[in-house]
């Protein structure tokens, strides 16, 4: 969802300051492996605090809402997977009235890049992994649908750039 349907303003450095975090660390596996479950606790509340902020200033990337609107007139299934919290995805999903059924947080399932969430949407839809497409912009999607054996579209947004143009192509030819 972040960086792929809508624009995110989460600042991870600032997030990892915040809760002692290492820079190379991804935040999910530091607060995992706290010793302490008060710390655990006390982390875990500090990127949910990040996260509503971030959700509250959120905004459709340009192009994201014609790709979906596309994918849905080709009767294409939609879902997102998102490492982010639920009231936040909830959130972002309501501001910005992205009206895609199926949501599967951090709460749901195991983070990307684990594929448990992949596997299990393709499981309920009844389509095969590979010939799923997953469209994600950092290297935990790209591992998720690599571990799911799921076709992986890296999608990268830069401003004045929508890469969304080939993507659309794609779709119109299927």
């Amino acid at each position: 969802m972040d960086d792929t349907l809508v624009k995110t303003s989460l600042d991870f450095a600032a997030v990892k300051r915040d809760i002692g975090c290492p820079a190379k660390a991804d935040i999910l596996t530091f607060i995992g492996n706290l010793s302490c479950s008060k710390q655990q606790d006390e982390a875990s509340k500090i990127v949910f605090e990040h996260e509503l902020h971030d959700a509250q200033t959120s905004v459709w990337l340009p192009g994201a809402k014609a790709f979906v609107e596309v994918a849905r007139q080709h009767s294409l299934p939609l879902a997102i997977v998102t490492r982010n919290c639920r009231q936040a995805t909830e959130l972002k999903l309501n501001r910005n009235n992205i009206g895609i059924d199926i949501v599967i947080t951090r709460e749901d399932a195991p983070a990307k890049p684990d594929p448990t969430a992949l596997l299990s949407i393709a499981d309920g839809w009844q389509i095969e992994t590979n010939e799923i497409a997953y469209l994600g912009d950092y290297i935990y999607d790209i591992q998720a649908a690599h571990n799911a054996d799921m076709q992986a579209w890296l999608y990268k947004y830069e401003a004045g750039v929508s890469d969304y143009k080939t993507c659309l192509s794609y779709i119109a030819k299927i």
